[in-house]
């Protein structure tokens, strides 16, 4: 499945609620999620820590519906394909 499937897909299931909810509070939703996948790496949880990263991401993906932004051509744009400090499809530059 592609991004934009996706988030075609939450749209269609959740946009109502998502509306009704609004931005704010979808975003500390997001906000919450990464809190609970903070709290399972922490517990070193491979399988809650996969879990809690689809949420976050359809949080993330819920709060790009409420601004009409097409995230996967988003990611695209930041993301090219390769690093943009050095430009090598795998990244040498220093560790920071």
């Amino acid at each position: 499945m592609e991004i934009k499937d996706f988030q075609e897909m939450i749209g269609r299931i959740y946009a109502r609620r998502d509306e009704e909810r609004g931005k704010e509070k979808t975003m500390l939703w997001v906000v919450e999620e990464v809190g609970e996948l903070s709290q399972a790496v922490r517990r070193g949880d491979v399988k809650e820590v996969g879990e809690e990263l689809a949420d976050v991401f359809a949080w993330l993906v819920s709060l790009a519906n409420l601004y009409n932004i097409d995230l996967e051509s988003e990611v695209k744009k930041k993301y090219p394909g390769y690093c943009l400090r050095c430009g090598k499809a795998v990244c040498e530059c220093e560790t920071i």
